[in-house]
């Protein structure tokens, strides 16, 4: 029986550490075939990465999704922005090529701390804030905390209150309370898991819109197959029962217009809850657009996308 326990502990090794080399060295290929597109600022210690396109007096700032990267907006919207203002897109902490400090929490009231330095360190002014799915959250309670540093917010399909029905399917795998389980898996399964489930999860993350063609490599969508994006946006995930249920309770302090665009058909997030419901609480602060297709606007729909950012912008009052 030793023997044989032995045997299949020699096998379990052999197999996890081939899944690691397989998984460094797609690491590898994904960082050399996919470089950071910007610059560096470190904010609170921590390293991060944004693209910066434009100029002029008003300014963008641009904050992705749950396991997004700053190129869900430099695929268009960026460059289109950038033709009438100073537009800057973030990788979140611990997200695309931002490095999260150390022992940093994950919590949206840290992350809206980085932001706020990352306004200052950038000496952006007070620029209206862009938020898709849970950049909008990181947004709101950018918001909240740092009324005198944002002129007003744009959300894209955003997270406003806790989904009633649980975090989509598409982020189950996300859900490792454990750090040690979480960073083993990073680092064995990881990958080849999501390469095999990989049209069923788009499916659910891009319909019923297309995932666009260019989108592994134009769209960053492969940086997602690094381990630390994978621990970075399972930490994200977790981090959201305590704090989002607060900011909902606050949100009455909230002074900054809002305006929301939605997809009739999100697989994410149900635009009833999410943006009608913030509506229904703020009429006369909240408003919102609904449109034909699904989560993933900036990359699907980013005339439309654009267009609703400009036509925000212009909304605003003097500043």
């Amino acid at each position: 029986m030793g023997y044989v326990l032995s045997g299949l502990l020699i096998v379990v090794i052999l197999i996890a550490a081939g899944l690691f080399v397989f998984t460094w060295m797609t690491v590898r290929k994904v960082q050399f075939g996919l470089p950071p597109e910007g610059r560096f600022v470190t904010v609170m210690g921590n390293r991060i990465h944004y693209i910066e396109q434009g100029s002029g007096p008003e300014t963008l700032l641009l904050i992705h999704g749950l396991s997004g990267v700053s190129q869900h907006f430099s695929y268009k919207v960026l460059g289109e922005l950038a033709k009438d203002y100073r537009v800057v897109a973030i990788d979140r902490p611990g997200s695309g090529y931002s490095e999260r400090a150390a022992r940093s929490s994950a919590s949206l009231a840290v992350q809206a701390d980085v932001v706020a330095g990352v306004i200052d360190a950038l000496q952006l002014g007070k620029p209206m804030l862009v938020g898709h799915s849970l950049g909008g959250a990181l947004s709101l309670a950018t918001a909240l905390r740092y009324p005198d540093k944002v002129r007003g917010l744009t959300l894209i399909a955003p997270l406003t209150h806790m989904p009633s029905a649980g975090p989509s399917k598409a982020f189950a795998a996300l859900g490792i309370r454990q750090s040690w389980l979480r960073l083993l898996v990073a680092w064995t399964l990881m990958v080849p898991m999501t390469m095999r489930y990989r049209e069923k999860v788009l499916d659910i993350v891009f319909g019923p819109e297309p995932v666009p063609a260019d989108y592994a490599i134009r769209g960053g969508g492969a940086l997602g197959l690094r381990p630390s994006h994978f621990i970075a946006a399972s930490r994200d995930l977790l981090a959201l029962d305590g704090v989002v249920p607060e900011m909902q309770q606050r949100y009455t302090d909230l002074q900054v217009p809002i305006r929301i665009l939605y997809g009739r058909d999100d697989r994410i997030l149900d635009p009833r809850e999410q943006g009608q419901g913030m509506v229904d609480l703020f009429p006369d602060k909240v408003e919102l657009e609904l449109i034909e297709g699904g989560h993933m606007l900036p990359l699907t729909q980013p005339e439309v996308t654009t267009d609703f950012i400009r036509r925000s912008m212009r909304a605003l009052p003097p500043a």
